[in-house]
């Protein structure tokens, strides 16, 4: 019999390096994992119907975007009502 168990997770600071070193021993020893957070700065989203949104990447290609745009005729306002979600 398989039981759903949720796994605790507990967030340990700590400012030593050698307290790391004791931790990763002790996670092999008692079967745990360690995982540390990425920190590459906040992001700050601007949130629009509590929906996130993401800034996008500089180097994306979005030449063919403008094609299909501008073959449809499409404008600012057209574009907006094609991507409404219904509710």
């Amino acid at each position: 019999m398989v039981l759903n168990t949720i796994m605790p997770e507990i967030t340990i600071k700590y400012n030593s390096s050698k307290t790391l070193k004791a931790l990763k021993a002790l996670s092999e020893f008692l079967d745990f994992t360690l995982s540390s957070p990425t920190k590459k700065g906040k992001i700050n989203y601007m949130y629009i119907n509590d929906v996130p949104v993401i800034p996008g990447d500089k180097s994306i290609d979005i030449s063919d975007m403008g094609e299909i745009i501008s073959r449809n005729k499409m404008d600012a306002k057209k574009l907006r009502q094609a991507w409404q979600r219904n509710k």
